[in-house]
């Protein structure tokens, strides 16, 4: 069993800055890549930024410049500095991971959820 673990979202003003973590645990084999998605309401989900165990990063063009992911490969866990939040970026945000586990082919985890609101 693979579990990912967001936390740190919540409710901030516009202009302020939140710190999302994931962390994954279980039977890890490796870890390709993790990611960070999001899902406003009514929305379609969304890729925000990723990074590939080797440390490539890519962001959506609405969070560069702003959105800052890193990882801590000895922790499998994956952070998401939000900087300058605008009320667009409100959604759930939700953790990814392409891994294995021993015995069994890569696949995609993703995580429950956390939710940030961005509102004065």
């Amino acid at each position: 069993q693979v579990q990912l673990v967001e936390s740190g979202g919540g409710l901030v003003q516009p202009g302020g800055s939140l710190r999302l973590s994931c962390a994954a645990s279980g039977s890890i084999f490796s870890i390709y890549a993790m990611a960070w998605y999001r899902q406003a309401p009514g929305k379609q989900r969304e890729l925000v930024a990723g990074i590939t165990s080797g440390g490539s990063t890519n962001y959506a063009d609405s969070v560069k410049g702003r959105f800052t992911i890193s990882g801590d490969n000895a922790k499998n866990t994956v952070y998401l500095q939000m900087n300058s939040l605008k009320p667009e970026d409100t959604a759930v945000y939700y953790c990814n991971a392409g891994l294995r586990v021993a015995g069994a082919p890569p696949m995609d985890y993703w995580g429950k959820g956390t939710l940030v609101t961005v509102s004065s």
